[in-house]
């Protein structure tokens, strides 16, 4: 693997869709962490300045549109790009996209994801 691998954070808290969304980007050259609700996430991205985060909106403890809204007020974080991976409403991607509070996704992909657009989404973020 090459030692330049862009760090990305997965922040869900359905264990299988960390273990997925871990082994597709460690198998496409990225190293991930993982954070099972907003409030860790918030944690571990302040820890760890991750190039990338994988959000889901819906968790227990924080949502995900709460750490959104944290990392965009925090300046250590605020230049974070994030990408929604989650399974809300296809209209909540209108609603988060025309929020004035915080700044639009990279991407927003509904679960289950499509790999091959994931993973464009994820190069086209962190070139």
């Amino acid at each position: 693997m090459n030692t330049e691998a862009k760090k990305v954070l997965i922040v869900d808290d359905e264990a299988d869709v960390l273990e997925y969304l871990s082994s597709l980007l460690e198998d496409n050259g990225y190293r991930t962490l993982t954070a099972m609700n907003g409030k860790t996430g918030m944690e571990a991205a302040r820890a760890e300045k991750p190039d990338l985060i994988c959000l889901d909106i819906t968790m227990p403890e924080e949502t995900g549109v709460s750490m959104l809204r944290q990392l965009h007020d925090d300046g250590e974080t605020a230049s974070i790009p994030v990408i929604i991976v989650s399974g809300v409403d296809p209209r909540f991607k209108d609603f988060i996209e025309n929020r004035r509070q915080v700044s639009p996704p990279a991407a927003y992909f509904e679960k289950p994801i499509n790999q091959g657009e994931f993973l464009a989404a994820v190069k086209k973020t962190l070139a």
